[in-house]
């Protein structure tokens, strides 16, 4: 299975997060992000990228919505339906 990252989900689509990879240890910002609710199982979706280099991105997980920088957004792998 090849896992894919936020960034690269389209808007409007939704998908399963796998994990939260740490880009350096400890990584603060993906600690942040778990504790915002990015955790294995939820089910997240993109809103809309931003209009300067698809900065930030705004992302639904249940009710709640954020917005992303692309940075930020790598770091959430999901599960890919192939």
């Amino acid at each position: 299975m090849n896992n894919f990252n936020l960034s690269a989900l389209s808007p409007g689509k939704n998908s399963i997060i796998d994990h939260v990879e740490d880009f350096s240890s400890p990584d603060p910002i993906a600690n942040r992000l778990r504790d915002l609710g990015f955790v294995p199982g939820e089910t997240v979706k993109v809103i809309a990228f931003g209009p300067f280099g698809a900065n930030p991105i705004a992302v639904q997980i249940g009710s709640t919505r954020f917005a992303l920088r692309r940075s930020e957004a790598q770091r959430v792998i999901l599960h890919s339906n192939s």
